[in-house]
């Protein structure tokens, strides 16, 4: 089922995942029931109405059943032609790890740059749009700190903050990421246009919308669960009360992320945002170091390559896996301990046998055998 890295996806395959992240009504939600109850998008489009039905709404049932509509998957498609545009999928080796731990992960993920660097090990940087220029320059060098400690930098793509974290990130060796709530062939804020061209050139920007898709204002929450989901911690640098960076926050900690947060002047409106975090909980930090020691990313940084070596030493990872889950529901963290494999290679393996049927994936993120 697992496609490979770089286009591995013939054209019918690709051309039925585009079709049903277009099927009005459906969602990620759906589309996961409908994967997790048929197998690929190409089995679920050859089912009848009658058995989408079970699973799916009527209409989306009837949606379906009817075929690929081609004329809403051309935009995508044209987009796909280009040699650094990408669509990873569920079902892709190398869809980000950390996202399949999110209670929502988007089913499709279109890249334009570099596909390797999503599953990489990151730090989302937040912050306010009107920021200060204190704060624009705490972002920029913290972030920069962090890329060369080898983090990647995570961010949205928005003005002050965001951009601060992006250029950072650039700086350093450990690249950057802007998430985007629109599709992956348009800039918002159109004065970022160059700093995501070099974005693009040099990092990756990701969406979950297809081609074409504008800036509603709907999908800019949406794109904060995947900016939280794809790191090991958010750090908001300055924010408001009523900011959306405080979003992106909350769904790290749900996430079960940690969160960081830089105080400032009790007099500044840009630091109650932050200060709240501090008082619910968040970590004060006042370096870059405070992060890392926190993340103990030195450790980090080098197991799971070691972990994983071993794991190979002549034993079949598949075996390892089935061998370390047992009879009863476990989690994914767990699974990886016992394993010594990596965090993405248990993910797709767990993956790959849920969509057979042969893993179910429980409430609060267990997995268990089904057969």
């Amino acid at each position: 089922m697992c496609a490979t890295p770089d286009s591995g996806l013939a054209a019918a395959e690709r051309d039925a995942w585009l079709a049903l992240g277009q099927v009005p009504g459906l969602g990620s939600v759906g589309m996961r029931r409908l994967l997790a109850r048929f197998g690929g998008p190409q089995a679920i489009y050859a089912m009848p109405y009658a058995l989408l039905a079970t699973v799916a709404t009527e209409a989306v049932a009837r949606d379906i059943a009817n075929g690929v509509v081609e004329a809403r998957i051309d935009a995508s498609r044209r987009w796909l032609e280009h040699p650094d545009h990408h669509l990873v999928t569920l079902a892709d080796a190398d869809y980000p790890p950390l996202l399949l731990q999110i209670p929502d992960p988007p089913v499709m993920l279109f890249v334009n740059g570099r596909r390797d660097l999503p599953a990489r090990a990151a730090l989302a940087v937040v912050g306010s749009r009107n920021a200060s220029a204190q704060g624009v320059r705490d972002a920029e060098a913290f972030a920069r700190e962090l890329s060369d400690a080898g983090l990647l930098i995570v961010s949205g793509l928005a003005l002050g903050i965001d951009a601060a974290a992006h250029r950072g990130g650039l700086a350093g060796r450990g690249a950057t990421l802007a998430v985007i709530g629109t599709g992956p062939d348009m800039v918002y804020p159109a004065s970022n246009r160059l700093l995501a061209r070099r974005i693009a050139e040099e990092a990756s920007i990701i969406s979950e919308f297809s081609p074409g898709t504008p800036p509603h204002a709907a999908n800019f929450p949406r794109r904060n669960r995947i900016l939280s989901g794809l790191s090991l911690g958010c750090l908001v640098v300055e924010a408001t009360l009523n900011s959306g960076s405080l979003i992106t926050a909350r769904l790290a900690a749900e996430q079960g992320r940690e969160v960081f947060a830089l105080p400032g002047s009790i007099h500044s409106p840009l630091s109650r945002g932050g200060h709240a975090l501090i008082r619910q909980g968040a970590r004060l930090v006042e370096a870059a170091r405070d992060i890392l020691e926190e993340l103990r990313w030195g450790d980090m940084a080098t197991a799971p390559a070691a972990r994983e070596t071993t794991a190979h030493a002549g034993v079949d990872g598949d075996d390892v896996l089935w061998q370390a889950m047992g009879h009863a529901p476990v989690a994914i963290d767990v699974l990886i301990e016992r394993s010594g494999l990596t965090a993405q290679t248990v993910s797709a393996m767990l993956l790959e046998r849920e969509l057979a049927g042969q893993v179910a994936c429980l409430p609060g993120g267990l997995y268990q055998r089904v057969s």
